[in-house]
C-alpha cells in the first residue's frame, strides 16, 4: 500500500511510518502516550518504565525523522511524567542542536494539591530537522489588551496593529479547559483545536501535508483541513479512526 493524503489509516504508527516516502511531510504533530501504565477508555497508555518507553520510541521517531522535510518541524505533546526521556531521545535522533523549544500548555482543571503541588500542565517538545525550517510568527501573534482572546486569527495586518500585538510565548495559559469547554467527540483525551492551530499556523503553510501518528480524536485533521493544509495519520484503535472520519464528514 502506497499511503495517500487525506486519510486515516488503522495501523500501527510504525506499519504506516514504514510505507511513506522520505522528506514527504512538512509537520508532525502527536500527543504520545504518556506512560502513565493506564488503561482509559478508548487506549491502554505505556508503562512507566524506561525501556518500554525507548523500545517504543525510539524506533518510531527514527522513521518520523525520515519522513520529515528539511525545512520540517515536529512537536511531541505529553505530561510530566516522560518528558525528560522523551527529550533524551529526540536529541540523539534529531540532534541537541534541533531541539526549538518546550512549550507549556497550562489548564484550568485538575484536583487541589493537598500532598505535593498540582499538575496542571503538559509540555510539549519542538524539534526541527535542520537550521532551516518554516516559522510563521505573525500569524500566532495575539492581541496586546488580552492574552485570553476569542479571536486568534491573524487580522489585516498595518504597521500600528503589529505595534499592539504581544509575541506569543511558550507558555500558553490561554488555552480553554475544564468542563464548561464543547468537545467535539466523546474521545477522552481529545485536544483543544487552538493548541492545533497555533502550531499548524506557525509552522507549515497552506497546501502543505501535516502528519499525527497517534491520532486520537482527529483534531489534528480537523484544524489541517479548516486551514487547507493536506494531512495524514492513524490510529491503532479502530474507533479513533471511525471518530475521526465521522468528525471530518461534518467538516
Amino acid at each position: 500500500m502506497n499511503p495517500s493524503t487525506n486519510q486515516i489509516y488503522h495501523l500501527d504508527n510504525l506499519d504506516l511510518l514504514g510505507r511513506i516516502d522520505t522528506e514527504s511531510i512538512n509537520l508532525i504533530y502527536c500527543d504520545i502516550l504518556y506512560g502513565t501504565g493506564k488503561k482509559f477508555k478508548d487506549y491502554h497508555d505505556l508503562e512507566p518504565d524506561h525501556n518500554v518507553i525507548l523500545s517504543h520510541y525510539v524506533p518510531r521517531l527514527n522513521e518520523m525523522k525520515r519522513v520529515l522535510k528539511n525545512n520540517g518541524t515536529i512537536y511531541l505533546q505529553m505530561d510530566l511524567r516522560i518528558v525528560h526521556w522523551i527529550r533524551m531521545i529526540m536529541d540523539n535522533v534529531f540532534g541537541y542542536k534541533n531541539f526549538r523549544n518546550q512549550i507549556v500548555v497550562k489548564f484550568n482543571i485538575g484536583g487541589r494539591g493537598k500532598r505535593e503541588f498540582a499538575k496542571k500542565h503538559d509540555y510539549i517538545v519542538v524539534y526541527t530537522k535542520s537550521d532551516e525550517f518554516i516559522f510563521n510568527d505573525l500569524d500566532i501573534r495575539v492581541p496586546y489588551k488580552s492574552v485570553i482572546s476569542k479571536k486568534q486569527d491573524r487580522p489585516n495586518i498595518t504597521e500600528e496593529k503589529i505595534k499592539n500585538w504581544n509575541d506569543t510565548t511558550n507558555v500558553w495559559d490561554d488555552i480553554p479547559s475544564g468542563l464548561k469547554v464543547k468537545k467535539a467527540t466523546d474521545y477522552y483525551s481529545e485536544k483543544h483545536p487552538k493548541i492545533l492551530e497555533r502550531i499548524i499556523k506557525a509552522s507549515s503553510n497552506e497546501n502543505d501535508v501535516v502528519a499525527d501518528f497517534y491520532c486520537g480524536s482527529g483534531t489534528t485533521f480537523a484544524v489541517a483541513k479548516s486551514l487547507n493544509r493536506n494531512f495524514i495519520g492513524c490510529d491503532i484503535n479502530a474507533d479513533a479512526v471511525r471518530i475521526c472520519n465521522e468528525r471530518l464528514s461534518k467538516k
